[in-house]
């Protein structure tokens, strides 16, 4: 244990359910075995027993491994999901409860949502013209910028 922490065993582990939604019709199901669990002293609240109980919970998915994912699913997690992952491992921690138990169902809940949410297709945007208002305000912005710039000539001479 120590200060590396200590790990779940796969017996008191469950598969990770994920509702159907946008990108995932039928639910997703993350295996007990592609997740782990790390446990480790959390700095929150906890009293006199923050330092001898290992409440925090660090839950990791490699999304490069995972059985749950088909490949365009992985592309899609992986591409929008860059900038919180270290190589291809998605790392999510809680320790706002004193329980490690709940910090387990928080942090089991984060990687739901965050999955579920980087799965969802992107919205596709119908481009649009603009206003006849917000051009009027463009062009009055224009002219007030060109006015300013015209009024620090220098005077001619007469």
């Amino acid at each position: 244990m120590g200060a590396q922490g200590s790990y779940a065993t796969l017996a008191n582990m469950k598969d990770l359910h994920i509702p159907a939604g946008p990108g995932i019709p039928r639910g997703l199901i993350v295996p007990a075995g592609d997740l782990m669990e790390q446990f480790t002293h959390s700095s929150g609240p906890g009293g006199q027993g923050v330092n001898t109980t290992d409440s925090r919970v660090q839950l990791s998915l490699n999304l490069g491994t995972t059985t749950a994912l088909t490949d365009t699913q992985r592309e899609r997690v992986l591409y929008r999901l860059d900038h919180r992952l270290s190589g291809t491992t998605l790392t999510i921690t809680a320790s706002e409860h004193r329980a490690q138990i709940r910090n387990r169902t928080e942090a089991r809940q984060r990687l739901s949502t965050l999955l579920r949410a980087a799965l969802a297709p992107q919205p596709v945007r119908r481009p649009t013209k603009p206003t006849r208002g917000s051009k009027r305000r463009r062009l009055k912005a224009k002219r007030h910028r060109a006015e300013i710039k015209q009024n620090r000539k220098r005077p001619p001479h007469e």
